[in-house]
């Protein structure tokens, strides 16, 4: 992406975090090593808020300067880029919310990194596409709700971490809600082992008679659907940040490796110039998106999203195969971006799931 999407003022103490703090932990990290104090330090520069009014702890910029952030921090380590659209997301939906007091309580220690959250929305955004039921259950407890459940796995999560979610209601509709910090309710569970990505504190979450107040309610029934709409364009855009920033470290990989064995790559498909060249078409497409906003269409939003993934794929897969025998190691970032590139096109909304809204929506228009 063109540096002129994150002013120099800005950008330059973000790039010197990710190279002296981030980049020596990165193998450690998809691991297991959760990187809290990376996470805590990007927040303070606004890592997590460009697209937020200054006054709110973000930086007064827009979406793509904060796609650009999570670019930046996926070139060196995908994990991390996960764990700050997480972050990026759940400060985005405080941003959107009509709810004046949790706006005020939440979104500026979100967005600073002094609260760290876990967005669990992904099973509810499958429960809105047709893809699986939802698993948490709402009723009405005075001015607030009562919640109980299960979501399987939620990221950027640990012991002082706020989890936002969502819950169908008994009497009909949909709620989302944030837990803080400490509530009693709220059970971490490990999860399985994962083929990479160990290091994004993913749990499984229990929530047991779990009382949300209505001051930590983000969306009601009665506006639940109009503010999915509001956060869903930052939510999938963000998104493509983290595959940006893989394919950018995959064409340095090719690059670096074109140097001496260019005379026997030349044979492989995806080669970095056509690479390149796709990278820079989805980043044009991306920016023009993000700075519609709510005026781009939901459709144009997914295909891009799409791309994203299906790039990923492509770039690791030939940064790797460039590499040759040495791409193969467990050491060596190409194998570890490939696992990377295989999670940006399975975490939600997964290739096949924006594939599924992209043909629903192609045949209503047609």
């Amino acid at each position: 992406m063109s540096t002129d999407l994150l002013p120099a003022v800005h950008g330059d103490g973000i790039d010197a975090l990710i190279r002296e703090s981030l980049a020596p932990q990165a193998e450690a990290i998809d691991q297991g090593r959760y990187p809290g104090d990376f996470m805590r330090a990007l927040g303070r520069l606004g890592g997590f808020g460009a697209a937020l009014p200054v006054e709110s702890g973000g930086l007064g910029l827009d979406l793509a300067a904060q796609i650009e952030i999570i670019a930046r921090v996926g070139r060196v380590c995908g994990s991390t880029a996960f764990l700050a659209w997480c972050q990026s997301a759940c400060a985005w939906y405080f941003h959107q919310t009509d709810n004046a007091a949790a706006r005020e309580r939440y979104l500026s220690p979100i967005a600073r990194g002094e609260i760290l959250a876990g967005t669990g929305m992904s099973n509810c955004v499958k429960h809105l596409a047709g893809i699986e039921r939802i698993n948490l259950r709402a009723r009405r407890d005075g001015e607030g709700y009562r919640v109980n459940g299960a979501l399987p796995w939620v990221s950027n999560l640990g012991p002082d971490h706020l989890v936002i979610a969502a819950a169908a209601v008994e009497e009909g509709g949909y709620i989302m809600f944030a837990v803080p910090p400490g509530a009693t309710a709220l059970t971490l569970r490990p999860c399985p082992a994962f083929a990479g990505m160990e290091g994004t504190g993913t749990y499984g979450v229990h929530l047991k008679n779990a009382l949300i107040p209505a001051t930590d309610v983000l969306a009601e029934p009665a506006g639940f659907e109009d503010y999915i709409g509001r956060i869903k364009p930052g939510f999938l855009l963000m998104q493509i940040g983290m595959g940006q920033g893989l394919v950018r470290a995959s064409l340095e990989t090719i690059h670096a490796t074109n140097q001496r064995l260019s005379h026997v790559n030349t044979f492989l498909d995806d080669q970095e110039d056509t690479l390149g060249q796709d990278a820079g078409a989805l980043l044009t497409e991306t920016v023009r998106l993000a700075r519609l906003d709510r005026d781009a269409l939901l459709l144009d939003i997914l295909r891009a999203r799409a791309r994203a993934s299906e790039l990923s794929l492509r770039a690791t897969q030939s940064a790797a195969l460039h590499a040759g025998a040495a791409g193969y190691l467990m050491s060596h970032p190409a194998q570890r971006r490939l696992r990377e590139a295989l999670f940006v096109a399975i975490v939600t909304p997964a290739l096949k799931h924006l594939r599924k809204e992209i043909h629903a929506l192609e045949r209503e228009a047609a």
